[in-house]
């Protein structure tokens, strides 16, 4: 048999594999091989592509080689610096395969900057320390002013990032304000003059927030930030401070101590107060409500008043007297018929009363036989025998006048009845 026969032949005979069983196969060998799993890889940074779903995807590179590399939104997250193309970094993950493109990659879960090894453990371990102590937590973290009439600046007086500031507060609240504390943001130095600038800035007169930082770099050039002394002065701010470092995946301690994070300077900027124009639209759609308002309400007193002007009593308003005037003329005549009657009763009443009185009254006694005597010694009235003695002068007064008579004898009222 020829030799080209019996290779063939045997070809024929090797199982045949579709493209996605093959890939998954050899993906398959890779996510079982225990070197692949945990590998650290140092490279430069190519291609690099930060996708809008956060993910990130890039090459890492050599003189000899490259190598395709996936870091996903939540690792990227947490990186702490911000990767660019041509950085030196090291990156550790696994190995495995993307399927849908037949290519295997490195999947990223850590990566640091070339070099920096160290001051990323000192940044974790001082992270780790500030946050146990409390300087992170979200229940202290205070509101911004919303219409701030002060703001601070602890920046760099030089470069794009205080101009840019500077430009987009006056164009969008020129109300405010702005005071810059120039401070020193980078190499020997930085620390403490970012402290005295934020002291400065508390201390200052009427300031209602605090913005520090700078533009981005590597993570060296952002380390101030990430300084303890500098997380102590932002903590103990007596005003809110927004912490505003680097470029968007960049993150400091600072950023994590601040009331508020900005992504850039110029994203600082836009949080710190609040556009003129928008408040110009919203004050003009308000006053457009008002008028609105207003003008419905007049409308609606207007078309009421017109209401009541229609109605009879208005037009002729004795038509709402004429009703009360006869029932107080029928009243006036009943209060008259009704006093007269009480008149009538009460002189009734009087007569009687007087007759009565005349009646029992001393003159009527006396009229009808009755007198009265009196000592006329004393003009007391006597009422008992005992009262006066024999041979004494009383006074008997009648209906018609007085009789003086000598008591002769004295005979009391038993002996009649003997």
């Amino acid at each position: 048999m020829p030799p080209d026969t019996a290779r063939d032949m045997n070809i024929m005979q090797t199982p045949i594999f579709t493209v996605s069983e093959l890939t998954g196969y050899i993906k398959t060998l890779l996510d079982r091989d225990e070197v692949l799993q945990q590998v650290t890889v140092r490279g430069e940074v190519s291609n690099f592509t930060s996708h809008r779903s956060g993910h990130l995807y890039f090459s890492l590179k050599d003189q000899a080689g490259q190598l395709s590399c996936v870091c996903f939104r939540n690792i990227a997250q947490t990186l702490g610096f911000a990767p660019e193309e041509g950085i030196q970094v090291v990156a550790a993950g696994n190995v495995s395969v993307y399927e849908r493109a037949g290519r295997y990659q490195l999947i990223v879960r850590h990566m640091r900057p070339d070099g920096a090894g160290e001051l990323a453990a000192r940044l974790e371990a001082l992270k780790t320390r500030l946050e146990a102590e409390g300087l992170f937590d979200l229940a202290r973290k205070r509101p911004l002013p919303r219409f701030p009439r002060g703001i601070g600046i602890c920046t760099s007086p030089t470069g794009a990032a205080v101009q840019d500031m500077i430009r987009i507060i006056a164009r969008r609240y020129p109300l405010a304000r702005i005071v810059l504390f120039p401070t020193i943001v980078q190499g020997e130095g930085a620390a403490p003059s970012i402290v005295q600038s934020l002291q400065a800035a508390a201390r200052c007169e009427g300031l209602a927030v605090i913005i520090v930082g700078r533009g981005g770099g590597s993570l060296e050039d952002l380390w101030a930030f990430n300084e303890e002394s500098v997380a102590r002065a932002i903590f103990a701010s007596p005003l809110p401070v927004i912490s505003a470092v680097g470029h968007e995946t960049d993150f400091t301690i600072s950023d994590y101590v601040a009331d508020a994070r900005a992504a850039t300077p110029s994203e600082a900027a836009e949080l710190v107060v609040p556009d003129q124009a928008e408040l110009l639209a919203d004050l003009a759609g308000m006053t457009g409500r008002l008028r609105s308002g207003v003008l419905s309400r007049m409308e609606m007193a207007q078309q009421r008043l017109a209401s009541i002007l229609r109605r009879p009593v208005i037009r002729r308003p004795r038509v709402l007297l004429e009703p009360r005037q006869q029932r107080l003329d029928e009243a006036a005549s009943g209060l008259g018929e009704e006093l007269a009657q009480l008149l009538s009763g009460l002189s009734n009443r009087v007569a009687t009363a007087a007759a009565t009185l005349t009646a029992l009254s001393p003159a009527g006694v006396l009229a009808r036989g009755y007198a009265i005597c009196r000592r006329e010694r004393d003009s007391e009235v006597v009422k008992s025998v005992a009262a006066v003695d024999r041979g004494e002068q009383i006074r008997v007064m009648v209906s018609d006048g007085d009789l003086l008579a000598d008591v002769s004898a004295i005979q009391l009222q038993a002996d009649c009845r003997g």
